[in-house]
C-alpha cells in the first residue's frame, strides 16, 4: 500500500515540522503539535474503501426530500426531544462527556430498546461478554443488537455490509483506526479520517450513526476540532458524579434546536427519564428555614423550580469567606454590592456561601431575584414562606429586568402548587390571557420585594 505523506502543524501558531516536537519553536509553546495528511495514495477515490460510494446528482432546492417527514423514534422521549423529534436517517450524532457519566449506558439502552431496526454496536473498549453483563444488569434484552469488538474501519464496513443495520454505535472514535493512515489509534489524523469515512458512510446508506467521543481535562471533545463540524449533532452529557442526576444537552444540531436538554436520573439498573425535574429539585421540608428561596429558571426552553440556599455568617476569622457552588462567584459579589448599595445590608463583615440545591449549575439571569431573597432571609434570619417562587434578573441599579420565557415559568409554579411568584414589571404584556390560580406580583426594584417579604 502507498505509504502516506504526513508532517506536523503547530496548533498555535501555523508552524510546520517533518517530526514531532515536544515545544514549538516559533511561538514556544508546549505540546501543540499534531499529524497532519498532506498527501494521499494515488489511484484511490476518496471513501472509496468502505464500498459504499455512490454518484450523485444535483437536484433544485425546492424538490429536495424534507427530512423532517421522517424520523426514528426511540423509547427515550428525553433523547428525542434533545435530537429534535427523533433520529433523522443518515445522521452523525457525537454523544461526548467525561468519562464514567454513564454515556456506553445511554447508548446501551438506546440499542436494546429500538426494536423497530437492527441496531449494531462497535466496542472498542469492552468485549462482548463485558457488554452482556451490563445489559444483564440493566434488565436489557433484545434479539436486534449486535456487538462487534472491533476497531478497524475496513473490518467494520465489511460487517455492515453483511447486517444492513438500521442504526450503528460507535463506543468510541477514539479507539478507531484505518488502514489508510499509519498513525496509531486516537491521534489527529486518525479520528479526523475514521470520522469521514463514518459520515460517508452514514450519508449513502441513509443509516444513523452515533459516536461516543472522549473529552479532554480542560473538558474539550479529544481531537481536532473538524470532528464537531464533521459531525451533525453534537451532545454534551454532563452531571457531577457525586448526584446521581445527568443533563444531556445540544450543543450542535442541524436538524433542531439547540435549546432543548434531557435530564436522566442515575440508578443501579440505568438511566431513569424525568419528565419533571422540579419535583426532583425541590426539597420537602417540614418547617421553615430562613435563607432558602425557590427560583423559576430555563434549562433552554425546558422550565424548571430549584432550591438556592445561602447562609451569611458573621466572619470569624477576621477575612470574609466568599463561596459558591453551581452559580457564579463573580455574579454572587456582583448581587452583595448591590444590596450593600441599594438596600444598605452591610455583608462586608459577614461570610456568605451560597448553593444550587441538587447539584446543578445554573447560568440563568432570572434566578438572580430568587438569590437575593435568600441572602437577605439568611441575613435577617426570616424564613421566606415555601409557596413563593421567584423569577427575575436584578440591574446593578437595584432594578430588575424583564427574562425570557416568562409565561413558561409561571405555568410550572402553578404545576407544582405554588400561591405566588414575583417576576419583573417589564414582563406584563406576557400576563395577559393566562389563565392561573398563582398570584403573580410584578415589582420593578430590589427595595420593593424586600419591604413585602421582611418588612
Amino acid at each position: 500500500m502507498p505509504k502516506v505523506k504526513t508532517t506536523y502543524i503547530c496548533q498555535n501558531c501555523g508552524a510546520e515540522s517533518p517530526k514531532w516536537m515536544g515545544r514549538c519553536p516559533s511561538c514556544n509553546q508546549w505540546n501543540t503539535y499534531v499529524e497532519e495528511i498532506i498527501k494521499k495514495p494515488q489511484g484511490q477515490l476518496h471513501g472509496s474503501s468502505n464500498g459504499f460510494l455512490k454518484g450523485s446528482v444535483a437536484v433544485r432546492l425546492d424538490e429536495a426530500e424534507s427530512l423532517d417527514t421522517f424520523r426514528i423514534l426511540t423509547p427515550d422521549d428525553e433523547l428525542n426531544r434533545v435530537l429534535g423529534g427523533g433520529i433523522v436517517p443518515g445522521s452523525v450524532v457525537l454523544v461526548a462527556g467525561d468519562p464514567g457519566i454513564g454515556k456506553s449506558t445511554l447508548m446501551l439502552q438506546l440499542a436494546a430498546g429500538l426494536q423497530q431496526a437492527t441496531v449494531i454496536y462497535i466496542s472498542g473498549e469492552e468485549s462482548p461478554a463485558q457488554l452482556g453483563l451490563r445489559a444483564n444488569r440493566m434488565g436489557l434484552r433484545t434479539s436486534n443488537c449486535y456487538v462487534l469488538a472491533e476497531t478497524c474501519t475496513q473490518l467494520i464496513f465489511d460487517q455492515l455490509k453483511a447486517l444492513n443495520p438500521g442504526l450503528l454505535i460507535v463506543d468510541s472514535i477514539q479507539t478507531l483506526y484505518t488502514q489508510k493512515i499509519e498513525s496509531s489509534p486516537g491521534s489527529v489524523s486518525q479520528i479526523r479520517e475514521c470520522a469521514a469515512e463514518l459520515q460517508r458512510y452514514a450519508k449513502e446508506s441513509g443509516v444513523p450513526v452515533f459516536l461516543i467521543g472522549h473529552i479532554t481535562k480542560e473538558g474539550m471533545i479529544a481531537g481536532p476540532k473538524v470532528l464537531e463540524h464533521i459531525v451533525d449533532t453534537v451532545l454534551q452529557f454532563e452531571g457531577d458524579r457525586n448526584y446521581n442526576y445527568r443533563i444531556l444537552r445540544t450543543s450542535k444540531n442541524r436538524f433542531g434546536s439547540t435549546s432543548e436538554i434531557g435530564i436522566y436520573d442515575m440508578q443501579t439498573s440505568g438511566l431513569r427519564q424525568v419528565s419533571n425535574p422540579s419535583e426532583l429539585l425541590l426539597s420537602e421540608r417540614e418547617e421553615l428555614l430562613s435563607g432558602i428561596t425557590i427560583a423559576a429558571t430555563m434549562e433552554g426552553m425546558r422550565p424548571m423550580l430549584i432550591e438556592t440556599q445561602a447562609l451569611v455568617a458573621p466572619a470569624v476569622y477576621g477575612t470574609p469567606q466568599r463561596s459558591s457552588t453551581g452559580f457564579d462567584i463573580r455574579r454572587l459579589h456582583m448581587l452583595l454590592a448591590v444590596l450593600e448599595k441599594r438596600l444598605g445590608f452591610h455583608f462586608g463583615a459577614r461570610d456568605v456561601f451560597f448553593n444550587i440545591a441538587g447539584g446543578l449549575k445554573v447560568e440563568d439571569p432570572a434566578i438572580d431575584l430568587a438569590v437575593v431573597c435568600a441572602l437577605l432571609s439568611s441575613a435577617e434570619d426570616t424564613p421566606v414562606p415555601y409557596n413563593v417562587c421567584f423569577a427575575g434578573e436584578v440591574g446593578l441599579s437595584g432594578e430588575i429586568r424583564a427574562v425570557r420565557g416568562i409565561e413558561q415559568r409561571i405555568f410550572e409554579a402553578d404545576k407544582l402548587g405554588f400561591e405566588k411568584i414575583f417576576i419583573p414589571a417589564g414582563n406584563r404584556k406576557a400576563l395577559s390571557g393566562m389563565n392561573t390560580r398563582i398570584k403573580v406580583a410584578q415589582v420593578s426594584k430590589v427595595q420593593q420585594v424586600a419591604q413585602r417579604l421582611f418588612a
